[in-house]
């Protein structure tokens, strides 16, 4: 599965911490797990869930479901060891929060490198500073293991001194800035995570703001939250018939000397047609992966 074709629907957040969750974790229907031994896990449980999610990936079971762990900070008492330890569990992926700098992923970068990690193993950057947003391009550029940009609105919000509101006016800024180095760099992009657990309404309509902005998912807290951000970032029945359509109907002008065609009224045109191929490779990934589950 290519990384532009992996599908990122729903990203659920998973405390390390929680040997349970770990296990529940092999049967949800998220395309992504994100490990956390970050903010989900108190000080005291560090080492524990570092242990914990360790053993998880050395046993498996994880099927076809993308695996990235989010370690501590590396210039805290933790974010050093998790490196060493997760660079050859196995992983897709390592998650950094707070990135600012490309020097801060290069530091990464080096201590993956030297702890053995394979080429395969990817580096996701937690986007949540002001100075992250600023600094978004040479983030999204600084390495080739690069494979995603992971919002993080909460501590955003906080620092921007700015407020949680239902069409997230406050933080449209932060989250361009970083869809736009996503797509420049060619690396994917997850939004940050909705907090009001109750409020099913806000959560749909947060999820179709965050795809027509142009992200290719969610960042999620809870199982619940999963089956509505994989139908609103997937590609729906009708768009994925349009895209064979258009598809078809280009080739065809292509083989005829034409270099645009018209298709029930609509001008279709290259660039509609690399769309169209992105949404397909899409939905045949997503297939891939849920028959896999």
């Amino acid at each position: 599965m290519s990384l532009r074709a992996r599908p990122r629907r729903s990203v659920l957040y998973m405390p390390g911490s929680n040997t349970r969750a770990l296990e529940k974790g092999r049967s949800l229907p998220a395309d992504s797990l994100i490990l956390d031994l970050e903010d989900a896990v108190a000080p005291d449980a560090k080492a524990t869930a570092r242990t914990q999610i360790a053993a998880a990936l050395t046993e498996g079971g994880y099927g076809r479901r993308e695996i990235v762990v989010r370690v501590n900070g590396l210039d805290s008492p933790w974010g050093r060891d998790d490196v060493t330890a997760m660079a050859t569990t196995g992983a897709d992926a390592v998650l950094l929060p707070k990135v600012e700098t490309a020097a801060m992923v290069h530091e990464l970068e080096s201590l993956m490198d030297k702890a053995g990690a394979p080429a395969s193993m990817g580096i996701q950057c937690m986007m949540e500073t002001p100075l992250g947003m600023l600094n978004a391009q040479q983030v999204a550029g600084a390495s080739r293991r690069i494979t995603c940009l992971v919002m993080g609105t909460s501590d955003l919000v906080k620092d921007l001194q700015a407020a949680h509101t239902p069409q997230r006016l406050p933080v449209l800024t932060s989250l361009g800035l970083c869809i736009l180095a996503a797509r420049a760099c060619g690396v994917a992009i997850v939004d940050g995570v909705h907090l009001d657990l109750s409020d099913e309404a806000g959560f749909a309509a947060q999820c179709l703001q965050g795809k027509e902005l142009g992200f290719d998912g969610k960042t999620l807290i809870h199982p619940k939250t999963i089956a509505t951000a994989n139908e609103v970032f997937a590609p729906s029945g009708e768009e994925i018939a349009w895209s064979h359509k258009i598809i078809a109907a280009h080739a065809e002008a292509m083989a005829g000397g034409k270099g645009v065609v018209v298709v029930d009224g609509k001008l279709i045109e290259n660039l509609h047609v690399e769309n169209a191929r992105r949404l397909v490779a899409l939905a045949q990934a997503i297939a891939e992966l849920e028959s896999a589950a």
